[in-house]
């Protein structure tokens, strides 16, 4: 999929729960990420991340990436695509080897991660990334590069991602049908980080909370490293089935009154503010008060950001001097960022895609911080190509390729 010699076109597709988002962009010599084409379609086939019916997933990957290539101006044969969903685990791991020669090498690198990765795993699951969290030489941690350091023992700390191997397949599969390879599957709150997260937050340590439609997935950084990762099976989409089944409307239409009208805290709203709602069948339409919705909202959004909580204080990561970043399409509704700030008791901002250029303020949206992500980590990729495994990088972009090839 490349297109001249000075730039490179990338793709990536976001398979959600709500909705399935293609990004088509360019990168140039200088590593610059320009946004050429959006593309976006209702998603009909996944249930919380997993694929439950691969002919209307097929038919919204198409779509999406059609509407992507027409802005573009040319077609997409490649893409890094996101996944997540309830299967997604993860662990800490350690490794330990001796350094060969006295000086720490790529292979020695090589060789303490897979001494790391050494973890007893399930059959039916299949490792997504090994990252690289510290190195140790000797007595010396928090050593991010270890190559060409001087010393007898090298250790690493590194965090282990794991997903079914029948998710990913099948997320590969309705993509191959759809006319495209699959260059790399990233879990999507890793992807999420990367176009929403600052460097300084990584340092100090962070947590973001990707609320999607089916799974809110989480993601805890220190030390410049990720330390944690978790997803919650509520999301957005609990939010409208709860506000289908109090005001008694379809879920389409729950859907769009989440969207235009929907607030986190009942006491944002006015007395006076009313809405339109469609009722079942041939009923005519109704109008609500706007608190009445937000009554049904308040409720979910305070049991999904307690157990948000509640998964950091278990995970035991030392520090989230940062705060908390939230994104994703749920994320936006109004009222959220300052329920949150209370529930956790610590900064909460909402985190807006900030890492390519084009395409305006369009593409500065929640919504898209996955399909960004994915755009901006091959970016990434090709910066470190040269290093070693140390990076992460590796892992985020080449450790499926085998398996991933072997569901043509």
């Amino acid at each position: 999929m490349r297109a001249g010699t000075r730039k490179s076109l990338i793709a990536g597709l976001d398979i959600g729960t709500a909705k399935v988002v293609a990004l088509v962009g360019e990168m140039s010599d200088s590593g610059e990420v320009q946004l050429l084409g959006i593309g976006s379609d209702l998603s009909r086939g996944l249930k919380r991340g997993v694929v439950v019916d691969i002919e209307n997933t097929v038919k919204s990957i198409r779509h999406a990436v059609e509407e992507a290539e027409v802005m573009a101006g040319q077609p997409i044969r490649s893409v890094y695509v996101g996944v997540a969903g309830g299967h997604i685990r993860s662990l800490n791991s350690q490794g330990i080897v001796a350094i060969r020669d006295g000086e720490v090498s790529n292979g020695d690198v090589d060789r303490v991660i897979d001494a790391a990765r050494a973890v007893p795993i399930p059959a039916d699951q299949k490792v997504l990334h090994i990252l690289p969290q510290e190195f140790i030489v000797d007595d010396q941690d928090g050593i991010r590069e270890p190559v060409g350091m001087s010393g007898v023992r090298l250790e690493s700390q590194v965090h282990i991602v794991t997903g079914a191997a029948s998710a990913s397949q099948n997320i590969v599969k309705c993509v191959h049908r759809c006319g495209l390879d699959v260059e790399d599957i990233v879990l999507e709150q890793l992807a999420s980080s990367q176009a929403v997260l600052m460097e300084d937050e990584k340092d100090l340590g962070v947590c973001l909370v990707d609320i999607g439609g089916g799974t809110t997935d989480i993601a805890l950084f220190g030390g410049g490293a990720i330390r944690h990762t978790a997803v919650i099976p509520i999301a957005g989409a609990q939010v409208t089935n709860d506000i289908a089944l109090a005001l008694r409307t379809p879920i389409p239409h729950a859907e769009e009154i989440k969207i235009q009208y929907g607030c986190a805290r009942a006491a944002n709203t006015s007395e006076d503010e009313t809405i339109q709602v469609p009722a079942l069948g041939d009923r005519p339409s109704r109008r609500l008060p706007r608190r009445a919705l937000a009554e049904v909202v308040e409720p979910r959004c305070e049991e999904l950001l307690g157990l948000v909580r509640d998964h950091i204080r278990r995970a035991g990561v030392d520090g989230v001097a940062g705060g908390v970043v939230l994104t994703g399409g749920s994320a936006r509704m109004e009222g959220l960022v300052e329920m949150a700030e209370e529930v956790f008791e610590m900064p909460v901002r909402l985190g807006h895609p900030n890492s390519v250029t084009g395409l305006g303020d369009v593409i500065r949206n929640p919504v898209y911080a996955t399909a960004v992500g994915l755009l901006t980590l091959d970016h990434e990729a090709h910066n470190h190509r040269t290093n070693s495994e140390a990076n992460g990088l590796r892992g985020v972009l080449g450790r499926m390729r085998g398996w991933i090839n072997g569901t043509h």
